[in-house]
């Protein structure tokens, strides 16, 4: 059966009904404990690449699990009442699960423009992840 609704088409209307902030936004009300960031990327991506200091990580694949109270996977960051602040690579997984953060009825979810890529474009400080031994 053919795709009847592509990907673009569903980040489109994401992105029509998202609110964004910009990186500098995001690092202001991080750093003034007003948001928690929440990295969605891959684990290999942070292993890659780094991340923002302080962010929570949440894999895509997991994030509705873990915003539902009612579910066994729930995590408490998303009960918070701080400003959620979304963040990918570039900015396109964030624009989806923000949408679907918001039909599940978080209001205080937000998507970063440019995500993490714009992060350092920006010269916004990036850490390591902590190298774990393998045993």
């Amino acid at each position: 059966m053919p795709v009847t609704q592509h990907v673009s088409d569903m980040i489109a209307t994401a992105r029509a009904a998202v609110n964004h902030i910009t990186v500098h936004k995001a690092a202001e009300l991080q750093a003034n404990d007003q948001a928690v960031l929440i990295d969605l990327r891959d684990i290999r991506e942070l292993h890659r690449s780094g991340t923002i200091a302080d962010a929570f990580h949440a894999p895509r694949g997991m994030l509705e699990f873990w915003a539902d109270p009612q579910s066994p996977y729930h995590k408490p960051v998303f009960a918070a009442e701080k400003t959620l602040i979304l963040f990918c690579a570039s900015g396109l997984r964030s624009a989806l699960a923000r949408h679907t953060l918001m039909q599940m009825g978080l209001g205080n979810v937000v998507n970063m423009l440019g995500g993490f890529t714009e992060w350092k474009m920006q010269s916004l400080p990036v850490e390591p992840l902590p190298q774990r031994s393998i045993q």
